[in-house]
């Protein structure tokens, strides 16, 4: 008996790479912001200041979030990071005497 292909058919490796990094990308996300959020919390008891430290860790967990899913969107690009100019072209090589008018001609 064959064993079952839990995706049905015709899928392939590539098919569980987008799974795991679907679920890679979402358990991060959740991780970053309870972090977050759970030190905006904590700090907010413990200095006093309500809601503003609960905020900014909403704020600082929501950019990293978005970092992560900027980092899956690069994923793909296969000179990420680097960056590209335009390639110089030199100037041939001239001699300064070449302008100067010639008098016999």
């Amino acid at each position: 008996m064959e064993p079952r292909n839990p995706l049905g058919t015709g899928s392939s490796r590539r098919d569980w790479q987008a799974v795991g990094v679907a679920s890679g990308l979402g358990c991060s996300i959740v991780v970053s912001l309870f972090l977050c959020i759970g030190a905006g919390v904590l700090l907010d008891r413990w200095l006093g200041t309500s809601p503003i430290l609960v905020l900014a860790g909403v704020a600082l967990g929501l950019a990293t979030a978005g970092y992560f899913l900027y980092e899956l969107v690069v994923l793909d690009v296969p000179d990420r990071g680097r960056f590209h100019t335009r390639k110089r072209v030199e100037a041939p090589e001239r001699d300064p005497w070449d302008d100067a008018e010639d008098d016999s001609g």
